[in-house]
């Protein structure tokens, strides 16, 4: 389902400010990988970066690195030694991301573990500033019941892909990634430790703010 107006995309990206060059030069590479549409996008990685410089956060915790491409725009907002870990199951995909970093020059700030963030996350003793989910749709209720509890107050979670292009709007919604994604926004919803909006930009964006 086309969630956003064709038109409506294109005149947001036309005045969104534009991506660096190593951004750009990774964006137009997606455009040949098999799962394009798992890259952020433009808008919406302006949309990471301007958030991560409101929260000026010293930790970032993101989870599917995939190209690299929203973490470095996530990065932007980093305070002065403030470090982002991302996690990303694919080995391949881990590969190119590790050498996007370097290209633009993120490899002290940035830190990459490649295998499966439940088995990854608890090992990680950071307190949380930010943290974005933007990995296996099935994992969502296990990622935001692991990283919560090491959010800080006033912290924020956001989740990609909360709409799953439309099929979570039906009175019936499909077994698998769309019933995890619903289970996971009522999860939040529910949650009276948190504050949330659900944006309609892109795929859906949920943002949450640990009280």
């Amino acid at each position: 389902m086309e969630l956003i107006n064709p038109l409506a995309q294109a005149y947001a990206e036309n005045f969104t400010s534009a991506e660096s060059a190593a951004l750009r030069e990774i964006s137009n590479f997606a455009k040949q990988h098999p799962q394009a549409s798992m890259l952020s996008g433009h808008v919406q990685g302006k949309f990471l970066e301007l958030m991560s410089c409101l929260l000026q956060p010293y930790r970032i915790l993101e989870i599917g690195t995939f190209l690299g491409y929203s973490a470095l725009f996530l990065a932007k907002g980093l305070r002065d030694g403030g470090r982002l870990h991302t996690i990303e199951l694919n080995p391949i995909d881990a590969d190119i991301a590790k050498e996007n970093f370097r290209k633009a020059g993120e490899t002290e700030r940035i830190i990459l573990h490649i295998g499966n963030a439940l088995d990854i996350i608890p090992g990680l003793t950071e307190t949380w500033d930010l943290v974005f989910i933007d990995a296996d749709k099935l994992g969502y209720p296990a990622y935001y019941k692991l990283v919560l509890p090491k959010v800080r107050p006033g912290g924020m979670i956001i989740a990609d892909n909360v709409l799953f292009h439309g099929e979570v709007l039906g009175k019936h919604i499909p077994a698998g990634s769309a019933a995890a994604i619903h289970t996971f926004n009522k999860l939040v919803k529910n949650d009276q430790s948190v504050d949330n909006i659900l944006l309609t930009l892109r795929d859906g964006l949920l943002l949450i703010r640990k009280k």
